[in-house]
């Protein structure tokens, strides 16, 4: 993909057990050697925040009898009733939400209007799944009120403890240990250092469905904790463990080649993976303990993002063969 000039460059993590290795080929930059990919570059996650620090956070707050996954939003969120308030925290993680599938932000700016009041208020979608970003963004806000603290404070508190020390919601300053994403405007600046994401931008950079940046060996790092806890999980209930193999348990079909977990997808042959618009893919083969993380910015020279779908694709096929 480099030497095609799709994409700029790239990291990947790939690992298994005890034992891990980075790949990091190209440049961060379009055109600059002197900004070279590497394993300790910043990367914006896009969608991979949801399961990276929104969905990890609903597993602490379900352990920690904070939250219901069947209950309705209605019970945190007072004031209505909202036609949202109906909706359940299992719902949105599995996007069943029936919420406007349209994530854009901007025709709440200036209003007085509390941001979840606003989502709860829209009359639901039909029922069936649909991939959204508004269900994560009423999760972040949620979390934020359960536990009395900003979502990128929270999230924070999860990265610290499990090592990995590079993970943050942005921004984050301008230099070659951050790939810069999407020129929107010719002859302008790249976005770089803030969140590509538009209505995650229009919320301050911190949201449930976006803001994250992390590198490749952060990526490792949490991946390898996930598999630990799976590992060490046989038999365990009311726990985070048990959420998390609830997660990469199949909830609701999408097609005939994969289901949506909580939050993740699940395929039939034991692999579970997670998308981020920008580029960038976590995958992991439970029974087996291995894992890749790809980190790229694809969206470097446009939306098209040529080339990204047959990589996964050649990932998921690594592991199933």
């Amino acid at each position: 993909m480099v030497d095609a000039g799709w994409i700029p460059g790239g990291t990947a993590v790939v690992g298994t057990g005890s034992m891990w290795e980075f790949v990091a080929v190209g440049g961060t930059h379009a055109g600059d050697a002197e900004h070279l990919a590497a394993p300790d570059v910043h990367y914006d996650v896009a969608s991979l925040t949801k399961i990276m620090a929104t969905w990890p956070l609903v597993g602490r707050a379900v352990a920690e009898g904070l939250m219901d996954l069947d209950a309705p939003l209605a019970e945190h969120f007072p004031g209505g009733p909202y036609p949202g308030g109906r909706v359940t925290v299992r719902q949105i993680l599995t996007h069943t939400s029936r919420l406007n599938p349209v994530t854009w932000l901007e025709r709440y700016v200036g209003t007085e209007q509390d941001l979840a009041e606003a989502i709860l208020s829209e009359p639901l979608d039909d029922e069936g799944y649909r991939y959204i970003d508004r269900g994560f963004i009423l999760l972040g806000l949620l979390l934020e009120r359960l536990f009395g603290a900003p979502l990128d404070q929270l999230a924070g508190e999860l990265w610290s403890v499990a090592g990995m020390s590079s993970t943050t919601y942005g921004p984050l300053p301008r230099s070659p240990m951050v790939a810069p994403t999407e020129r929107r405007i010719p002859g302008t600046a790249p976005t770089w250092g803030v969140v590509h994401d538009e209505s995650a931008a229009l919320m301050g950079g911190v949201a449930g469905h976006a803001g994250v940046f992390t590198t490749a060996i952060d990526l490792g790092v949490f991946a390898r904790d996930l598999l630990r806890v799976y590992g060490e999980s046989q038999g365990a209930s009311g726990s985070f463990a048990h959420y998390l193999r609830q997660s990469w348990q199949p909830q609701v079909p999408v097609d005939e080649r994969f289901s949506r977990g909580l939050a993740w997808l699940v395929t039939g042959d034991g692999l579970v993976y997670h998308h981020g618009y920008t580029g960038v893919s976590l995958f992991l083969q439970p029974p087996t303990g291995r894992y890749v993380g790809l980190l790229t910015n694809a969206v470097h020279y446009g939306r098209r993002r040529t080339g990204l779908f047959d990589l996964r694709a050649a990932v998921r096929t690594a592991f199933t063969g």
